[in-house]
């Protein structure tokens, strides 16, 4: 049995058809994640992705509590600020081309 195996009987799912459309998406990712060798920065980038989109689409949902909502603040900004870490040699890399192209 593996861990998200026994995650599910903990929780007293007995079947992932029983996950929301949301969890499923979640357990997708976790399955995808825990079944390779080893991560790299592109598997990161795509779990930080999912997240901030999964914390996005909940704050525009009326019925999800405000108080729910506040709580997904900290981690927006962690996963957010840990995308933008990933992701800015590659900017500083357009910035730079961009620079350079108007100088020729």
């Amino acid at each position: 049995m593996n861990i998200l195996s026994k995650l599910l009987n903990k929780k007293g799912i007995k079947d992932v058809s029983e996950l929301s459309a949301e969890e499923r998406i979640v357990f997708d990712n976790y399955e995808r994640v825990l079944s390779k060798e080893s991560l790299n920065v592109e598997d990161v980038k795509k779990f930080l992705e999912i997240q901030i989109g999964s914390i996005e689409t909940k704050w525009k949902d009326y019925n999800y509590g405000e108080d729910k909502k506040a709580k997904l603040l900290p981690y927006h900004t962690c996963y957010k600020t840990l995308l933008q870490a990933i992701n800015a040699p590659l900017a500083e890399k357009e910035a730079l081309e961009k620079y350079l192209n108007q100088l020729i």
